[in-house]
């Protein structure tokens, strides 16, 4: 069988982008930009970082491709696709658990994400070449290509991270070359994955122990990105020992920090702060047209009709991407405030930044407000929605919350970490929080972000409960195989290893 049947629609994993890599302040490959491995000259190992800057390409065009939001972020009971007019299968998937496995969307996020494994694993071959042409005596160089292999290691680790807890089951595609498409159980996944962060760990030199910010290449993973998918994965098999301990170390290390703003955290003046883990980076380079880097229709997709009230500039999407009532009664009755403005964008209610979504009130539009770029943010002469913001991944705010939980559930008090997360969303702090509270908690501050309610749901066995109603049954825990792949790859249907 060929590999190329496994992933249909995806470029060769056997390119990576050439160019501009040197540049140090911004990994800022165009995908376009490629080259045929082949072609590469090893000997160079100045180019080194080229195969890896590659990876991030891949995160950047198929991670943050729109229909990843379309489904991924409308499983939790909390958000839904926002529109019964277009893509209304989405809606079947999100509001009511009907799964069509002939969704092209569905093919897209397995695309997607193995697009990544793929990227990554090309990576890996090709620093492994690069290695072979490294003098013995060259540590620096010897150190650099260790740092990069942890990053395309924890980068293929968070891309299965995403693809466990969609599909459950999935192929742990090892290298390029392989043949066996037999799907390995989630737990071997999950274990598979834990492994990979805690090599990639190992392979981090002493420089990467700090914050995407302050990397070489700024914005590249670290030691710590590593650390946080690996705390994550532990939260989801229910190792409380492991979560506590890596998120421990990412707190103890006192590079992070929440950012002081929480509403313009999710906009430019928070693109890579101190609280960033991992982040798709882009730039219009401050020009309203010319080069631009960017993740083409993410923020478009979710953006509704807007009227800046100073100016009477209108701007907008397509209008996708909407919470449920239910979840906006439950933040207001909360108490809410800078996360629920923050959050949320009602409509006829303006931003602090003085924009108004124009849609009907009474028609249920309530939008994700943790894409919205305001009209006095955007690059003049421009007003495409969101451009130039960069796409948020993992936050310092989990890491907490993550550790609240794990010291929670290992008979210790989490109060230090979770109140962290409260003040700063100006909420009052709590004595001796419940493991049900930090739930809540995450369920606020990480709403709208890459389904992390929805896999909290599952993990802690809440689902049924909450969208039991909806119709989910643990039997639609995870989606069923696309049927493209399951047309090109018959081992797909063979039982989980």
């Amino acid at each position: 069988m060929k590999l190329k049947k496994f992933l249909a629609y995806l470029i060769p994993a056997t390119v990576f982008s050439l160019g501009m890599a040197s540049c140090s302040d911004f990994i800022d490959i165009d995908p376009e930009n490629q080259q045929d491995v082949e072609a590469v000259d090893y000997t160079n190992t100045a180019q080194m970082y080229q195969p890896v800057v590659g990876t991030y390409n891949n995160v950047r065009a198929y991670a943050a491709h729109w229909a990843n939001q379309l489904l991924m972020f409308s499983r939790d009971g909390d958000m839904w696709s926002g529109r019964t007019d277009d893509q209304a299968a989405a809606v079947d998937f999100g509001r009511y658990y009907n799964y069509n496995n002939g969704f092209w969307a569905l093919n897209n996020v397995w695309v997607t994400f193995y697009s990544i494994v793929r990227s990554s694993n090309a990576a890996l071959e090709a620093l492994d070449n690069y290695k072979a042409h490294i003098d013995p005596s060259n540590s620096q160089e010897l150190a650099n290509y260790s740092q990069y292999c942890g990053e395309a290691r924890t980068i293929r680790a968070w891309a299965y991270y995403q693809l466990t807890n969609n599909f459950g089951p999935v192929v742990i595609l090892e290298n390029n070359n392989q043949t066996d498409f037999v799907r390995s159980k989630q737990e071997t996944v999950l274990n598979y994955i834990l492994s990979e962060c805690e090599t990639a760990m190992g392979e981090m030199t002493a420089t990467s122990k700090c914050r995407p910010n302050q990397m070489p290449h700024n914005g590249a993973v670290t030691y710590y990105t590593a650390a946080m998918v690996a705390a994550q994965t532990a939260l989801v098999q229910g190792n409380w020992d492991k979560a506590e301990k890596y998120s421990d170390e990412i707190i103890e290390s006192k590079k992070f920090s929440l950012y002081s703003d929480y509403y313009n955290l999710f906009k430019i003046p928070g693109k890579l702060c101190d609280e960033s883990l991992f982040e798709i980076q882009c730039t219009d380079f401050g020009n309203p047209s010319g080069d631009y880097i960017g993740v083409d229709q993410w923020f478009n997709f979710a953006g509704c009709a807007m009227k800046n009230e100073a100016t009477g500039k209108t701007f907008g999407g397509w209008g996708f991407m909407k919470y449920e009532d239910s979840f906006v009664n439950w933040a207001k009755e909360r108490g809410e405030t800078v996360r629920y403005t923050t959050s949320i964008i009602i409509p006829g209610v303006p931003t602090p930044s003085g924009d108004v979504c124009t849609k009907n009130p009474n028609e249920g539009h309530n939008y994700n407000g943790k894409g919205y770029l305001p009209y006095d943010q955007m690059t003049a002469g421009t007003t495409s929605w969101g451009r130039n913001n960069n796409v948020r991944i993992l936050r310092y705010s989990e890491v907490l919350l993550i550790n609240a939980e794990a010291k929670v559930r290992n008979g210790k008090s989490g109060d230090a970490s979770f109140n962290e997360v409260r003040t700063r969303a100006h909420m009052p702090t709590l004595t001796g929080v419940t493991l049900d509270q930090i739930l809540d908690e995450r369920r606020m501050e990480l709403c709208g972000e890459w389904c992390v309610r929805y896999i909290d749901l599952v993990r802690t066995g809440k689902a049924a409960a909450v969208l039991g109603p909806k119709g989910w049954t643990a039997e639609k825990t995870f989606w069923p195989l696309p049927a493209t792949q399951l047309e090109n790859i018959p081992d797909l249907e063979k039982d989980p290893k």
